[in-house]
C-alpha cells in the first residue's frame, strides 16, 4: 500500500471538490460524458487508483462499459460480462462493494484474474451505483464504479467507504443525465413523428390529385399498400414522394 496517504479529512475534501465539479454539469450533457466525469473524479479522489470504469446495466439485463478512464482496461470488464462473474459483475448485481487483491479469488474468477494480471493490475475496488427508489421502495441498481490499481494492496476500508459516499452523491449527476437523455429521445421521437405525418399528408395530396379521390380514399390506398408490402405507412408515403422527384 502507498506509504504516504493523505489525511482522511483532506481526502474528504478531494471528494467534495470532485462532486462539486460534477454538480449541475449533467443537466445538459450526454450520459456517457457524465459517467466518464464520475470515473475521472473517482480516480482523482483515491491516491492509489490508476484507472476506473463505469459498468452499466441495460434494460435487458446485459452489462456493458459506459465509460472508462483508460481503454486498456476495458477488456478486464468485458471478460467479466462474458462469463457473468468477477468483482464488477458482483458489485453491480449483488449491490455490495467488492475489494480485494488480484489472485485472491482465482478459483472463483479465473478469467478476470488472468485478464487483470496480464494488464498489471494488482488491486481492485468495485462499488455499486444505486439510484434512490420511490419512498418505501428498493433503490435501483444501474451499474457499478470499478477502480483498478497497479499498487499492491492499494485500497483500504476507508477508500471503500469514501467511494460508497462518492457514488451516492454522484447519483444526482447520473440521474440528471438520464433525464436529459430521456428528454432528447422524446424530442427525436416527436420530430420523427411530425416528419412522418407531414410526408403522409403530402402523399395523400398526391393521390388525391392523381386519382381525383377524397382524403379518406387516398389514406385508404396508402394503408392498403402498407399492409400489402408489410411496410410502415410513413415509408410507403416517403417512397411515393421519392418516385415523383425522380
Amino acid at each position: 500500500m502507498t506509504e504516504s496517504r493523505a489525511d482522511p479529512l483532506v481526502r474528504l475534501d478531494y471528494v467534495a471538490a470532485a462532486l462539486e465539479d460534477l454538480r449541475g454539469q449533467a443537466a445538459t450533457q450526454p450520459l456517457e460524458e457524465v459517467a466518464r466525469g464520475i470515473a475521472e473524479s473517482a480516480v482523482a479522489t483515491l491516491p492509489d487508483a490508476d484507472s476506473a470504469t463505469i459498468t452499466a446495466i441495460a434494460e435487458d439485463g446485459h452489462l456493458y462499459t459506459l465509460a472508462a478512464t483508460d481503454e486498456g482496461i476495458v477488456g478486464i470488464d468485458e471478460c467479466q460480462y462474458k462469463t457473468r462473474r468477477g468483482p464488477c459483475v458482483e458489485a453491480a448485481t449483488q449491490r455490495h462493494p467488492v475489494r480485494a487483491i488480484v489472485g485472491e479469488h482465482e478459483q472463483e474468477w479465473p478469467e478476470f484474474t488472468a485478464s487483470a494480471k496480464a494488464a498489471g493490475i494488482n488491486t481492485y475496488l468495485s462499488v455499486p451505483v444505486l439510484l434512490p427508489g420511490e419512498p418505501g421502495g428498493e433503490d435501483e441498481v444501474v451499474g457499478g464504479l470499478d477502480l483498478y490499481s497497479f499498487t499492491a494492496q492499494a485500497f483500504d476500508d476507508y477508500d471503500e467507504q469514501v467511494m460508497r459516499l462518492f457514488t451516492t452523491a454522484a447519483c444526482e449527476a447520473f440521474t440528471n443525465a438520464r433525464r436529459w437523455a430521456a428528454t432528447q429521445r422524446k424530442i427525436a421521437q416527436l420530430e420523427t413523428a411530425l416528419t412522418s405525418r407531414a410526408e403522409i399528408d403530402q402523399a395523400k395530396g398526391v393521390l388525391m390529385a392523381i386519382h381525383g379521390c377524397s382524403a379518406d380514399e387516398a389514406f385508404a390506398r396508402l394503408v392498403e399498400e402498407s399492409q400489402r408490402t408489410n411496410t410502415k405507412l410513413a415509408a410507403v408515403a416517403r417512397k411515393l414522394l421519392e418516385s415523383l422527384r425522380r
